[in-house]
């Protein structure tokens, strides 16, 4: 890893030991390696009955009748539920548009929609009951794309819809519209000496987590709810549960289990309700855990997209204009639909500078399967397409695609297509300079002196399928744009309770959020920062749960941005109250108390000239000081519903990538060489988790390129490919050597500077594999992820 970048002015404490900057290990990081970590799939409980979803085997049909007397008469079955069970009249959840019925009622809208439950008292009872309910279903035509939602008289998805997007769309099976106009397109085309158009398709991908969706409800003895489970925010789900089981929220009380994985598929709801409803009408704990099978009808998936691009420019490579239509396929309910068009909409045209812009983005209610939040949040799609367009514009116009893209990077001080200033650092053009400056890999890395190929080089692998006849090279690059924090006028905060006192002797600090910890390393940070801050060594974090105030989701790339804050905010407060009671107590045995700047440094007080005053255990002797805090970021503004205008986003980020591919052009094999990144991510809190992220997020862009997608028949809206043996995930194999370069450029409105670092990369990666396999081939490919068929001209 190559680190450049500005220095970052920390509150106190830079040189307390496994403080912010340093690279401490994860405290899960052993348990999850050696297998020991106990996932929400483990959770047990000495009399708990198993929980089970009958879902719809239809895309669309009408519920004539249900019959649950068989699985009722199976032995071991302890309750059947369907809709007409629902304890109260709120029947409906959603995390923003109330949409998605608890069960099915009156029709399903979607293949694998829930539509009854079934408690039994082992998990294989519970699933052959559920085989022997009798649903009688009418089918209906399916909705599947925007003509078929769109037509006149076309079939609506929600006959009655009452939302506040419904008012402002041009049809009720469009879920949400935004356009973004600025300066004159059409008066900046006709100036334009080049003109490139292209039609681009991105494929359903899902986040393919590994710790399938599970979870623990234990009925409590106050007629109450203690529900264990794998989520991404903890309140959101709280506020969607307590409503419909007929509780107030202060006795649904929700504690985070492991978490195998996220990516934004689990920011839904999915077993939830059902595992809370089946503990309160059995009187005894209930665990759900899905199968891989299920998994996939559990949960949103990432928006498959059409989009349509023209790009124009001078002779001498400047843009003049970008025009875009994109429409996303948000399936049967809206989940987070009205955000991501939002973000699609916002961030459309790239990390560029653009005077004249017309963007419209529209996601569509369909009978697919639903999709929501996924990592990069609507702006993969949309960078997938722009930087094929700009590829094609620097073909068309004779120039490198790199000096293409420098000549037109935005900078601090740019103007947003939605009129937003970027007031932070945006290296663009530095990050595209040094992923093209970093030496290529060496070629043909399969020979092998005097012996066979080594097959693990090349395209196709241990599968045998070549050795090295018909084996093209090929290079590409590509940048992107991605905004950190919940946006469009939310209010994005976080709560942390931080507590310092002395335990055996010792000045221990314990920090409490309800932050998901997700697998992105959010609790070691935490303890950085504690550790930073109240200049302690020992840091104990509290597991996460509803008892503490909202951290608001795992998501946006805002964990450590927002929940970061708000620990720092807590420890500073903390702090400060710490050094009053020194002041009070020890303030006559030294003038230092009184004048100078006072820090915590290793378990004691400190000049700013290094002077110890005192140990903090002496201070504190019995006393607890335990604060509880929110924070906030900068505020944001709603996009204008007609021009687009506003100040939607707190942060941006920047990431570029070049990847080196190794085509076999008989049998349309791709093999990744090498995927370089370079990040700015603003201040690496912990250098070894930021390059972690950045790898990762590199290796879902890689999979969404060449292999993964959710293949949903165009006639029937039924998913066909379920399983890990059918949608492909990159492995251990697939993945090529990631070198990455981290800048490190402040930006002065963060927390310590930094800047959310998750998401970015899987913007980029896409389009730069998929640039590298058109540069070995010669082929347009317009559509991820590319497959042997779109190679070898036999799709």
């Amino acid at each position: 890893m190559t680190v450049t970048g500005t220095p970052t002015g920390l509150t106190q404490g830079s040189r307390t030991r496994g403080g912010i900057g340093e690279s401490t290990l994860r405290p899960d990081g052993t348990l999850k390696v050696t297998g020991e970590f106990a996932y929400s799939s483990d959770l047990w409980h000495e009399d708990m009955l198993w929980g089970h979803t009958l879902r719809s085997t239809t895309a669309h049909a009408e519920i004539r009748s249900i019959d649950i007397s068989r699985a009722l008469a199976v032995p071991g079955v302890y309750a059947v539920l369907t809709y007409e069970d629902l304890p109260t009249a709120v029947t409906h959840y959603g995390l923003e548009i109330k949409d998605t019925p608890v069960l099915a009622h009156g029709k399903v809208r979607h293949h694998g929609e829930p539509v009854a439950l079934v408690a039994a008292d082992h998990p294989e009872t519970a699933r052959r009951a559920a085989a022997k309910i009798r649903v009688d279903y009418a089918e209906l035509p399916v909705v599947t794309d925007e003509a078929s939602a769109t037509a006149p008289g076309a079939v609506l998805v929600h006959e009655h819809r009452a939302d506040g997007h419904s008012r402002h769309v041009p049809h009720p099976n469009i879920v949400h519209r935004q356009p973004v106009v600025r300066g004159d397109a059409a008066a900046a085309a006709r100036r334009a000496d080049t003109v490139v158009t292209g039609e681009y398709v991105f494929g359903m991908q899902d986040q393919a987590f590994l710790g399938p969706e599970s979870g623990l409800a234990v009925p409590g003895d106050d007629g109450g709810v203690d529900l264990y489970v794998a989520t991404q925010w903890l309140h959101s789900d709280l506020g969607q549960i307590a409503p419909v089981i007929g509780l107030p929220e202060d006795k649904v009380r929700m504690m985070l289990s492991g978490v195998g994985g996220a990516f934004g598929g689990r920011e839904d709801l999915s077993m939830q309700i059902h595992a809370c409803l089946l503990a309160l009408r059995t009187g005894k704990p209930v665990k759900m855990v899905y199968n891989r099978f299920e998994s996939f009808f559990g949960h949103v998936h990432r928006h498959p997209a059409k989009l349509r691009y023209e790009h124009g420019a001078t002779r001498d490579g400047k843009l003049t204009h970008i025009r875009c239509r994109i429409v996303l396929d948000g399936g049967a309910y809206a989940s987070s639909s009205p955000a991501v068009v939002g973000n699609a909409a916002s961030l459309g045209i790239g990390p560029y500078v653009v005077g004249d812009v017309e963007i419209e983005v529209l996601a569509l209610y369909t009978n697919n399967p639903p999709c929501g939040a996924m990592r990069g949040f609507g702006a993969v799609q949309a960078c997938f397409a722009y930087e094929a367009q700009m590829d094609k514009l620097a073909a068309a116009l004779g120039m490198d695609p790199v000096e293409l893209r420098r000549l037109n990077a935005m900078e601090q001080g740019a103007t947003m297509p939605t009129g937003q200033i970027v007031d932070s650092p945006a290296p663009v053009a530095e990050l595209l300079r040094r992923v093209k400056a970093r030496p290529l890999p060496p070629e043909r890395q399969w020979e092998v002196a005097g012996g066979a190929p080594d097959v693990r080089a090349l395209p196709g692998g241990l599968s045998n399928t070549t050795h090295g006849e018909g084996v093209v090279r090929g290079v590409g690059y590509a940048v992107g744009i991605k905004n950190v924090g919940f946006s469009e006028g939310f209010d994005d905060y976080s709560t942390a309770r931080v507590r310092l006192e002395v335990v055996g002797g010792v000045p221990v600090a314990t920090v409490h959020t309800a932050m998901a910890e997700v697998g992105q390393g959010g609790i070691t940070v935490h303890a950085q920062i504690a550790r930073t801050e109240l200049g302690v060594a020992q840091v104990t974090i509290s597991p996460a749960d509803t008892r503490v105030g909202s951290a608001g989701s795992t998501s946006a790339s805002r964990q450590t941005y927002v929940t970061g804050g708000a620990v720092k905010h807590a420890c500073e407060t903390v702090r400060e109250r710490v050094l009053d009671l020194g002041r009070r107590r020890l303030g006559s045995y030294h003038p230092a108390w009184a004048h100078a700047e006072l820090l915590l440094e290793g378990g004691k007080v400190v000049t700013d000239a290094g002077e110890v005053l005192a140990d903090l255990a002496d201070v504190l002797e019995d006393e607890i000081v335990e604060v509880e805090q929110e924070w906030r970021h900068r505020p944001t503004q709603a996009f204008d519903l007609v021009t687009g205008q506003g100040d939607g986003h707190v942060q941006y980020s920047f990431a570029a990538h070049r990847a080196v591919v190794e085509v076999d052009t008989e049998l349309g094999l791709v093999k990744v060489v090498e995927l370089a990144c370079a990040q700015d991510v603003g201040k690496a809190l912990n250098p070894l988790s930021v390059v972690g992220q950045i790898q990762g997020g590199s290796t879902q862009g890689l999979g969404v390129a060449v292999m993964e997608e959710i293949l949903v028949d165009p006639v029937t809206a039924k998913v066909r490919n379920p399983s890990f043996t059918d949608y492909l995930i990159p492995t251990i194999l697939d993945t090529p050597t990631m070198p990455v370069d981290v800048l490190e450029l402040a930006d002065s409105h963060a927390p310590y500077g930094l800047r959310g670092v998750g998401e970015a990369p899987t913007l980029s990666s896409t389009p730069a594999v998929l640039a590298a396999i058109r540069a070995a081939t010669g082929l347009e490919l317009n559509r991820v992820p590319v497959r042997p068929e779109h190679l070898t001209g036999t799709a």
